[in-house]
C-alpha cells in the first residue's frame, strides 16, 4: 500500500512544472497498514512516505553469511534473501584502491557478500593477502576471468543469493549512510535502477539522440535537471536484470565489447523495455550526501574510460545504435531526486580529511 501510495504521489509531482527536489528524513513515521498517511502539502507527502535508514541487521546478517559459505562454482543459483544484498565490482589494475575500498564496504548495514570481478587476466587476485588478514565480517570471492571486457561485470553470477544487487565502480566510495538509504529507496522501487549517477539523452534537431549529463540542456524544453539513465557504476538493481542482459541480442554484446563501453547504457535499455510504455523511468536518482572518487589514489595511474577523448562520442553512438537494434527509443525522463537529510557522523567528514 505504501508503496502504491508513494508512487502516484511521484507521478503527481511529475506532472508539475519545476523539478523538484525532495527531501526525506532519516526517520520517518512509519504509516500502520489500512491507516492513510498524514496530511501535508505539496511535496511534504511524498516526503512522509520515503524509508526509514537500514541501520540494524547488519551484523546478524553477515555472521549467517560467513557461516553459510559461498556457492560452489557452477552451482545453480540460490534461493534469494530479500533483505540484504551483494556488491558486484569490477577491477582492473587498481589492487591498492581496490583493497581500500573492500575494507571501507564491510561496515555497510545488510551486505551479505561481496563479488569482485577480477579482469587483470594472468595475474593473481590478491586473494591469499585478503585472507590472510582476516577475519572478515562479509565474504569477498575473486571473480578471475578470461578476457578484459566491460561486460564481465553483468553475468547472472551463481553466488549471487540476494533480489539486490549494487555494482559499484573500482574508483567509487559510497558512504554507509548513502547505501543503507538508497537501499531502503530500491526496495520501494525494486523494478528500477536505484542509484547516484543520473545522465540522460536529448533528441536533436536531425533526431540523432545525444547522450549528456543530467544538467544538459534539452532543446526543444530549454531546461536541464532531468534524467533517462542511471548509471549502475553506483546503483541497485534487481538480479534478474543481469540474467535478461544476457539474453538480449548478439548486437547488443558486441556493441559493448566493440566500444569497451556502454553496458551501463544497455542495460539502463533492458530495464525500461520491460517496464515497458508506462511513465516510469528506467531509474531513481538518490542524491549521495558522500560519494568520492578514488581514481588518483591508484598507484597504477591507470585513468577510467572516461578520460579517453572520444568516451562520450561513443556514447551517443551508443545510445543511437541501441536505438535501432531494439526499434524504439525506450528510455522515460524523470525529474524526481530523493535525498536524506545530512547524518552527524558524514556531515563533515569531507571537509576533515
Amino acid at each position: 500500500m505504501i508503496t502504491a501510495l508513494l508512487r502516484n504521489l511521484i507521478l503527481l509531482v511529475l506532472k508539475s512544472a519545476p523539478p523538484t527536489r525532495l527531501q526525506g528524513p532519516q526517520r520517518p513515521p512509519r504509516v500502520r497498514p489500512g491507516a492513510a498517511p498524514p496530511a501535508a502539502p505539496g511535496g511534504a507527502g511524498l516526503t512522509l512516505l520515503l524509508p526509514a535508514v537500514e541501520e540494524q541487521g547488519g551484523a546478524a546478517g553477515r555472521r549467517d553469511a560467513r557461516n553459510a559459505g559461498a556457492p560452489q562454482e557452477g552451482a545453480p543459483p540460490a534461493a534469494a534473501d530479500a533483505d540484504g544484498f551483494t556488491i558486484i565490482m569490477q577491477t582492473y589494475n587498481r589492487t591498492d584502491v581496490l583493497l581500500k575500498l573492500l575494507n571501507h564496504y564491510q561496515a555497510v548495514p545488510r551486505l551479505h557478500r561481496v563479488l569482485v570481478v577480477w579482469n587483470n587476466v594472468g595475474e593473481a587476485p590478491p586473494r591469499a593477502l585478503w585472507d590472510s588478514l582476516g577475519p572478515h565480517p562479509v565474504p569477498v570471492l575473486f571473480k578471475e576471468q578470461s578476457a578484459n571486457r566491460m561486460r564481465n561485470r553483468l553475468q547472472a553470477f551463481s553466488e549471487i543469493d540476494t533480489d539486490a544487487v549494487l555494482m559499484l565502480d573500482d574508483d567509487t566510495l559510497v558512504s554507509a549512510p548513502d547505501l543503507s538509504f538508497a537501499f531502503s529507496v530500491w526496495k520501494l522501487f525494486p523494478e528500477q535502477i536505484v542509484g547516484f549517477v543520473p545522465r540522460k539523452h536529448v533528441t536533436t534537431a536531425s533526431g540523432v539522440y545525444s547522450y549528456g549529463s543530467f544538467e544538459l540542456q534539452d532543446p526543444e524544453e530549454a531546461g536541464g535537471d532531468r534524467y533517462s539513465m542511471v548509471l549502475v557504476g553506483a546503483a541497485f538493481f534487481h538480479r534478474r536484470y543481469l540474467r535478461l542482459f544476457q539474453q538480449q541480442p548478439a548486437q547488443v554484446h558486441a556493441l559493448v565489447d566493440d566500444t569497451q563501453n556502454c553496458d551501463d547504457i544497455a542495460m539502463n535499455f533492458v530495464v525500461a523495455m520491460q517496464l515497458g510504455a508506462g511513465p516510469r523511468a528506467a531509474g531513481v536518482f538518490v542524491k549521495p550526501v558522500d560519494l568520492r572518487n578514488l581514481e588518483r589514489d591508484a598507484r597504477s595511474g591507470h585513468l577510467g574510460m572516461w578520460h579517453r577523448p572520444e568516451h562520450l562520442l561513443q556514447r551517443s553512438h551508443c545510445l543511437n545504435r541501441l536505438a535501432q537494434i531494439y526499434g524504439s527509443m525506450p528510455l522515460r525522463y524523470s525529474n524526481i531526486m530523493l535525498s536524506q537529510f545530512g547524518f552527524p557522523s558524514y556531515a563533515n567528514h569531507k571537509a576533515r580529511v
